[in-house]
């Protein structure tokens, strides 16, 4: 923008230093960032024929007052005024609550104007706001911004009716004329003027699709520069190993990779052998065989001459990960390590020798991995699992014990597309969409509370087959005691009535990480039957010999949480089954409930997730990758942000875009994201 409109707020004639200090306290520091101060929504009062309105919708309508109003009090305090109105050909009911003195001010056969929520079913209005008279207002759309402190929602849009009246005309537009006009977008100068004072809907649409638009670009820019940047100036090693003993090592698996595996190891091997270093997330959901692609890959750096590390979020799965590579590679002569905190003395000291002369090949453990003293002789490539648990530090220190080594993080929650592509979009994106030949599908059902005896005589038959179950309570917040508690009065109830037939365990928040580790280790060697838990079991833990899972109060979970969930049974050969308790209120938690039971796939279920939860709590709010956009909504507006991410991509690869005048702004933009330094702009 302008250098006029970075100046502070207060050369704004009417705005003065205290108002100035109050707007600052809202982040609104420039005339510029003022102008960009946008209403979070607008209330519509143009008048609504009722023959078209939804029931419980927010309208404004104008009619005749067609009764006395009748005033009736519940205690001094609460009162309720009704009166009959007619709109058109419709007679309805008008309520106001605790308004008593409209009473004088309504006077049978006058215009009044009202606007409120709409029972259909009783034709009935509940009042929020009344002019006693004809429509007086000039602008239909009403916008309503976000305010704080001593600032109102009317001094706001004078302050904004002020900064565009002195500085509206030096509003330059950042994007290009080439780009406006392949999708017919406005200016920037009329869609800021249209988002503060909307006359008609379709205005308001072309505005805000001007800066939907414009924030997915800005945003995507800088993911492609930081990708083409990274990638650029992390010289990473160019691989050169035999495909002839890759591919002998794949055909003699237990099992033939399926055509989603094939096309991720392409992908992958091709990344390996460039000069460039691999930045990839691979996607696939619970059972889709991740770790046999992980396997593949850390192979052929060891073919190539170096050594890989799998790094993981608990040491049970550390283990498992270890095992399952020890018997992949049985016969292929390779030492693999396994490093956790458990892991002390004189067998600490052996594995880190063997790692810095080069003997071990594949090194496995937890965060034990990017501890100082843990020096690898030639480290190639470097696997996360479930890449989310590890924080960007501990993924970072771990790259830099070796050389630039390739990065492949691995994820069993599946990530919606739209979020895969703004949340991760500097990484390239692989997704296994397709299930190994002959796993049964979990059965899922949906059942009230009243059902409980009937679901622990079910457990009942498959304890008697030798199988185990889990048994989850939700949690809210680790410290919640209230969830606490519920976990173990269920442990109770289930200890009781499973006493001399079943071992019942307990998992929650509260014990240390060696109790959780302890508890988890006994259900996987079937010395406990039946586990309850309150924290979401550890992801990727594989008890084959499971076969049940009950959830506790269901709705409260999100559809991903209850699908990951679901992935910790089902990974034997037998029949597992997912029974969700649960009396949904609502009817988004009534959907969520009928979606589980409807689908196992994973993709779909974030998805709806996203749909339905918003992008915020998909990830929960306390991680903070997901991006704020003042307009932009990514699930609403996913079709665009595709079209802004391929058109960033082509940008930033393009030459124009870093010589060319009229993308000048936007290099600008880039600049001071401070993505990008000047010096590689050179």
């Amino acid at each position: 923008m302008n250098s006029h409109l970075q100046q502070p707020v207060t050369e704004i004639k009417g705005i003065g230093e205290e108002t100035g200090l109050q707007l600052n306290e809202m982040h609104i520091f420039t005339i510029s960032d003022l102008l960009l101060y946008f209403p979070y929504r607008f209330e519509d009062y143009s008048l609504r024929d009722l023959a078209e309105v939804k029931h419980e919708e927010k309208i404004t309508i104008e009619g005749k007052v067609h009764s006395e109003p009748l005033l009736t009090y519940y205690n001094r305090k609460r009162s309720r005024l009704t009166f009959r109105v007619l709109v058109g050909r419709y007679l309805i009911t008008a309520t106001c609550f605790n308004r008593p003195y409209y009473k004088n001010k309504i006077t049978l056969n006058d215009t009044v104007t009202i606007t409120g929520k709409w029972d259909q079913h009783r034709q009935t209005i509940t009042v929020s706001e009344i002019v006693f008279g004809p429509m007086i207002k000039d602008n239909r759309i009403e916008p309503v911004y976000s305010i704080k402190g001593k600032i109102t929602i009317k001094g706001m849009k004078r302050f904004i009716a002020l900064a565009l009246e002195q500085f509206g005309d030096q509003i330059e537009d950042n994007l290009p004329e080439q780009l406006l006009a392949t999708y017919r977008l406005l200016p920037k100068q009329d869609a800021i003027k249209i988002m503060h004072h909307p006359t008609n809907h379709q205005d308001l649409k072309q505005a805000r699709r001007r800066f939907v638009y414009e924030e997915f670009l800005l945003f995507q820019l800088k993911m492609q520069a930081l990708r083409k940047f990274e990638r650029e100036q992390s010289a990473g090693a160019a691989m050169e190993f035999q495909m002839d003993k890759l591919e002998e090592f794949m055909n003699r698996l237990p099992f033939p990779l399926t055509n989603a595996q094939n096309r991720v190891v392409t992908e992958i091997m091709n990344d390996i052998r460039s000069p460039y270093r691999m930045n990839r997330l691979l996607q696939g959901d619970v059972g889709s065989g991740k770790t046999v692609v992980a396997a593949i890959s850390l192979y052929a750096a060891i073919l190539s001459g170096y050594q890989g590390a799998l790094m993981v979020p608990t040491e049970i799965l550390a283990e498992q990960h270890a095992q399952s590579l020890v018997e992949l590679f049985s016969d292929y002569g390779l030492n693999i390590q396994l490093l956790t905190s458990s892991v002390k003395g004189k067998r600490r000291r052996e594995i880190l020798e063997q790692l810095e002369a080069g003997d071990i090949h594949i090194l496995v453990g937890t965060h034990a991995l990017i501890q100082d003293e843990v020096n690898f002789h030639k480290l190639g490539l470097v696997i996360t699992d479930e890449q989310h648990r590890f924080g960007v530090e501990q993924r970072r220190i771990l790259r830099e014990k070796g050389e630039s080594p390739d990065v492949l993080f691995m994820t069993a929650t599946p990530i919606p597309r739209t979020l895969a592509i703004t949340v991760f979009g500097e990484m390239d994106v692989s997704v296994i969409d397709e299930m190994p030949a002959g796993r049964k599908k979990i059965e899922t059902y949906w059942v009230k509370h009243e059902m409980l005896e009937r679901i622990l005589a079910f457990i009942e038959k498959e304890l008697a087959k030798g199988r185990q179950a889990y048994v989850i309570c939700p949690l809210i917040e680790e410290s919640d005691k209230l969830d606490v508690q519920n976990a173990i009065d269920v442990h109770t109830m289930l200890s009781f009535h499973f006493q001399n037939k079943a071992k019942v365990g307990l998992m929650h928040g509260r014990l240390s990480a060696d109790e959780k580790e302890d508890v988890m280790r006994q259900f996987s060697e079937n010395e406990v039957q039946i586990l309850v838990s309150t924290t979401v079991v550890e992801v990727g833990v594989n008890v084959p010999n499971a076969t049940m899972m009950v959830i506790y109060d269901a709705e409260r979970f999100g559809l991903s949480q209850l699908h990951q969930l679901r992935g910790r049974v089902g990974r034997g050969s037998e029949q597992s089954y997912c029974i969700l308790l649960a009396d949904p209120k609502s009817e988004v938690g009534k959907e969520r409930m009928l979606i589980m039971t409807e689908t196992n796939d994973g993709f779909v279920l974030s998805e709806k997730d996203l749909e339905l939860r918003g992008p915020g709590d998909f990830f929960g709010r306390k991680q903070s990758g997901v991006p704020e956009f003042k307009v932009a909504d990514m699930v609403h507006d996913y079709r665009t942000l595709e079209v802004a991410r391929n058109d960033a991509a082509k940008l930033i690869n393009s030459k124009a875009f870093w010589e060319d005048s009229s993308y000048k702004h936007l290099r600008d933009d880039l600049l001071q994201s401070g993505i990008l330094d000047g010096e590689k702009l050179d």
